[in-house]
C-alpha cells in the first residue's frame, strides 16, 4: 500500500507512525485509517521492533475524524467509518509491541482517543486534550470507551460533557498522560522513553502487554489465576531463564533471543 496521508519508518528496535495530513490537522479520514491499519498490521509481524511511536506532522496531534466525511451520508457510510477506525484502535492494543504516543498541540475527538488508547503518553506543555463533540450535536461515544479507561469515571464524563479542553499538566494529573515536556524536548522525550523499554525482550514486553489488558478488568480471583499461570509459561521461556541467570551471575548485559 502506497502511503499518502502517514509516513512510517523504522531504526532499529523503533518504529515510527507519523499522521502526516498538517493541512486537515491530521484528522483520521478514511484513506489515513486504512493506511495505519496497514502499517500497524505489517510491523506487529517485524521481529525487529520493539516499540512504536505515533505521532503528527506539524502544529497539533490530530482534530478527531474528517468531518467532511461524516455529513450527508447515511448509515452504511457512516458504519463503514466508525467500523474501520474501531479495528485500527483495537490493533493497537492487541499488536505485541507497545505504542506510544507523541502528542503536541491538540488532540480532539478520535484523536483524544488515539492518544488515550495507546499504551502511554508523552506530551508537550503545549498540549490540549478534549471531546468537543457534545458543543455540535455529537456525542464522542467512541473516544468514551478510550478515555473512561484511562481515567477515573468523575474526570471522564466532565470531558465528554463538556468538551472543554484539558491541558497537558491537568490530563498528567488524571492519568491520561504520562510525561509532559517542553515542545523542545518532546521528540527526545519521546524517543528516550522508546530506546528504554526497547532495551527488554521483545517476547517479554509482548506477554507483558498482552497480559496487561486481559487481567486490568478481571475480578482480582480471575487476574491472579490469569496471571500466575502467565508468568510460570513465561519462566520456561528462553529469554527469561537468560536474563535470571545473567541477574544472578551479575553479568551487566543480556542478548536476547526474543523467545
Amino acid at each position: 500500500m502506497t502511503y499518502k496521508d502517514i509516513l512510517f519508518s523504522t531504526e532499529g528496535p523503533i518504529a515510527t507512525l507519523t499522521l502526516n495530513s498538517p493541512k486537515t490537522i491530521n484528522a483520521l479520514s478514511k484513506r489515513m485509517i486504512e493506511e495505519m491499519t496497514d502499517a500497524l498490521t505489517k510491523v506487529s509481524s517485524d521481529e525487529s521492533v520493539r516499540v512504536i511511536i505515533i505521532k503528527a506532522a506539524g502544529k497539533n496531534f490530530c482534530a478527531g475524524h474528517n468531518l467532511s466525511e461524516i455529513v450527508d451520508s447515511g448509515v452504511k457510510e457512516y458504519k463503514i467509518i466508525f467500523d474501520q477506525c474501531t479495528k485500527m484502535m483495537q490493533f493497537i492494543h492487541e499488536i505485541p509491541q507497545p505504542v506510544i504516543a507523541q502528542v503536541q498541540g491538540i488532540a480532539t475527538a478520535a484523536g483524544c482517543q488515539l492518544a488515550a488508547w495507546c499504551d502511554l503518553v508523552v506530551a508537550s506543555e503545549d498540549a490540549k486534550f478534549s471531546t468537543p463533540g457534545v458543543r455540535i450535536g455529537l456525542f464522542c461515544s467512541t473516544p468514551m470507551v478510550a478515555i473512561s479507561r484511562a481515567i477515573g469515571r468523575k474526570m471522564a464524563l466532565e470531558m465528554l460533557l463538556t468538551g472543554r479542553d484539558f491541558p497537558a499538566q491537568e490530563a498528567k494529573e488524571l492519568g491520561l498522560v504520562n510525561r509532559v515536556v517542553p515542545l523542545e524536548e518532546l521528540t527526545s522525550a519521546t524517543e528516550e522513553l522508546a530506546k528504554k523499554i526497547s532495551e527488554a525482550s521483545r517476547f517479554a514486553l509482548s506477554i507483558g502487554k498482552q497480559g496487561f489488558y486481559t487481567q486490568v478488568d478481571q475480578t482480582d480471583e480471575k487476574a491472579f489465576h490469569f496471571a500466575k499461570h502467565t508468568i510460570v509459561m513465561n519462566n520456561l521461556s528462553e529469554d527469561a531463564q537468560t536474563g535470571i541467570k545473567c541477574f544472578l551471575e551479575k553479568k551487566p548485559s543480556v542478548t536476547w533471543k526474543d523467545r
